[in-house]
This record gives C-alpha cells, structure tokens and sequence, in this order.
C-alpha cells in the first residue's frame, strides 16, 4: 500500500478509471440514506413537511457528489483517500439515522459537515507538505465549506423557523460556489482546464449510483408485501413498481453509452463535470418522489387518489424524464422531444386522476414510461448518426 504522497494521490492518467470496493460500499450506504428519505417524504401529511426534507436531500446528494469528484481527482487506492471515504460513510450514516427527528438537526449538521472539512483538511495538509500545485483546489474546496458549515451548525442551535432558512442558505452556497467553481479569496476559481481533466471514472460512478438508487423504487413495495395481505390490487401495485424501476434504467442507459468518453473533447468532458451534479439531482429527487408514491400505492392501492400522492406517483417519473432530457440537451444540444411529448400527458393527467384508485394511476405511469423507452429506440435509430462520440 502507498503511504499517499501528493505525487501518488492525484490520480494518473493513466492509471485504471474503476471503482474501488470502498467507492460501491460509499454507494450503498448513500442509496440507504436515499431510501429513508422516501419514506419520509411518503409520511409527511403536507407539502410543507416535505420540503425540509427535500434540503437534506439535496446535501445527502451533494456530499456523494462531490466525494465522486474527489475520488476522480484523486487515487481512491491511496491512505489518505482511502481515509475521507470512510469518514464521509460515517458522515452519511449519522444523517441517514438524524433525519427522522427535527430533534436531532445538530447531529444532521455534524454528519454533513465533519466529512466536507475533513476531506479539505486531509488533502490541504498532504498537499502542502509536498507543495503540490492541486494544493491551492484543495483549499478553494475548504474555504467554501467552512462558509457553509457555520450556517449549518448554528442553525442546527437554532428553532425550526431560523434553522431552515439558514440551511437554505447553507445549501445555496455549495450548490452556488460549485457553478462558480469556487472563487475564493487571493486563489480565484478553480481554473477551467482541470474540469477537462475528468476521467471516464466519474461518468461510471454516476452510472453506478443512479442504477443502485433505482433499487429503491422497489424495496419499500418488497418489504410491504411481504407483510401485507396479497390483494390483487396490491399485487398489481407491486407489479406497476417492479416494470417502472425497469422502465427507468432503460431511458437512463438506452442510447447514453458512457457518460463519459476520453475520445470526447475537453469542452464537451468540461460540460460533463460541471453539469452532471445538477441534472443527476433532479432525475434522484425523481427517483425519491417515485419510491414515496409506490410506498403509499402499497398501502392501500385502491380507493381515491389523493392530491399529494398524485404529484408523487406521476411526479416523481416526470422530474426523472427532466433531469434526463436536460442532460442530453445540455450535453448533445439535442431536445428530444418525444420525453417531453410524454412529461407534458404526465402533467395533462393530473388533474383528473384523482377519483382514480391509486393502482390505476400507477399503470398509467407505466404505460407513459413504455412510451418513452419506445420513442428512445426510434429515435435512436434516426439519430444515430449525428450522436456518434455524443451522448444521448
């Protein structure tokens, strides 16, 4: 094992772009925090409940964001790296088991961030003492999650009311900083040429994760049935469940390829590195809200179909549908516009849905998902050829 010299720990171009085990153990402990998170989502009454979760989803996805940065930045097989990916594990297990309870909003602070401090510390220290030129990214990193932090710490001290408004701010600041690739004071921003520098590795933990997270869709349904009566509309439910988490992986992967090729150019890859936390934020926030809708279908499949569950059971699928087609414009400058055809009947049906049984819902939400991965197959045929070396 190598003792983590600044010349060691930065990755190597040529070294391998494969996840280490300590990286897929990161993802699952992170797609457990992901699956709590739609379950409270699906236990809230109100819509205003929702939303503080929604922020602390929003920084279980940016503490695994910007841990796969790092781990593409630098040799996850290294001690030093090695030892913030079990810090930040820690971290994501103390605000998966804070996010129940508003009582425990310090220890959720703590969880979130001890690991982004730690992480700057570590690399700063190893970095400096061999003055590495990566030094000086390692510090723009930790100075922006300093600011951060102080929000979220004394808003954890605070009421209710204050401390969410200071962990909106908190959140802003690390989503903000990072579009502005953190300019920090007599350091300036991290210089554009070292987003070109992305490796295929990135593209494949964000593959990795967003197909674990996907398992969720269809582990509450698993857990439910299995202690429920089996009910033909239960069954049904639990069916919808099992074809849309398919369904899903098949428009995240159909005509996608790698997120990330070397083959591509340093501005496309630039892109990839900058836009992929954003856009990959909104097709999760659609898995959650898809796994929250099954998870009250379970419960009782028949009946009326409440306003809040019809936003979550046809919601959830139309924000994965966003998050996706953004990624492809954004990326291919392609608008494929049969996805938006579909988000459109998607939100056309919400209103009059709602004397529907719920598990009549969920079908249709499997039969506009078939739609789209059809619509993928053709026009992935049609437009073949203008994507070659492209994602889709």
């Amino acid at each position: 094992m190598t003792t983590g010299g600044s010349t060691e720990l930065v990755r190597r171009p040529s070294g391998s772009t494969r996840a280490t085990l300590l990286e897929l153990l990161l993802d699952v402990v992170f797609v457990a925090a992901l699956a709590l998170t739609s379950m409270l989502i699906a236990e809230r009454d109100s819509w205003a409940g929702v939303a503080p979760v929604v922020r602390m989803l929003m920084a279980v996805w940016w503490t695994w964001s910007v841990t796969s940065t790092t781990t593409d930045f630098y040799d996850p097989d290294q001690r030093p790296i090695r030892a913030i990916l079990m810090v930040t594990m820690f971290g994501a297990v103390v605000m998966a088991a804070a996010l129940a309870s508003d009582a425990h909003a310090l220890i959720f602070a703590a969880g979130y961030v001890t690991p982004h401090v730690w992480r700057g510390l570590v690399l700063v220290s190893v970095l400096h003492q061999h003055r590495h030129q990566a030094e000086k990214r390692a510090a723009r990193f930790l100075f922006w999650f300093l600011v951060s932090g102080v929000f979220w710490i004394v808003g954890a001290l605070l009421p209710d009311a204050p401390r969410w408004t200071l962990w909106t701010v908190a959140v802003a600041i690390d989503y903000v900083s990072a579009a502005a690739r953190y300019p920090t004071p007599w350091l300036g921003r991290v210089p554009v040429e070292q987003y070109e520098k992305t490796t295929e590795h990135l593209g494949e933990r964000y593959q990795q994760f967003v197909i674990l997270a996907l398992g969720d869709i269809i582990l509450v349904p698993t857990l439910k049935i299995s202690t429920a009566d089996f009910t033909r509309a239960r069954l049904a439910a639990f069916l919808a469940a099992f074809v849309t988490m398919l369904l899903l992986w098949q428009i995240y992967v159909l005509g996608a390829g790698s997120i990330l090729r070397m083959s591509w150019s340093a501005q496309t890859r630039r892109r990839l590195a900058r836009l992929a936390p954003y856009t990959h934020l909104v097709m999760l926030a659609g898995v959650v809200c898809t796994a929250a809708g099954f998870d009250l279908v379970l419960d009782r499949p028949t009946g009326d179909t409440p306003a809040r569950w019809t936003a979550l059971i046809l919601g959830g699928p139309a924000l994965f549908l966003l998050g996706r087609t953004l990624f492809t414009y954004r990326i291919a400058g392609i608008v494929p516009w049969h996805r938006v055809l579909w988000v459109l009947v998607l939100a056309a049906a919400a209103p009059w849905v709602g004397g529907w049984p719920p598990v009549l819902v969920t079908t249709l939400v499997v039969l506009v998902l078939a739609g789209v991965v059809v619509g993928d197959a053709m026009g992935g045929r049609l437009t073949r050829p203008m994507l070659r070396g492209r994602p889709g």
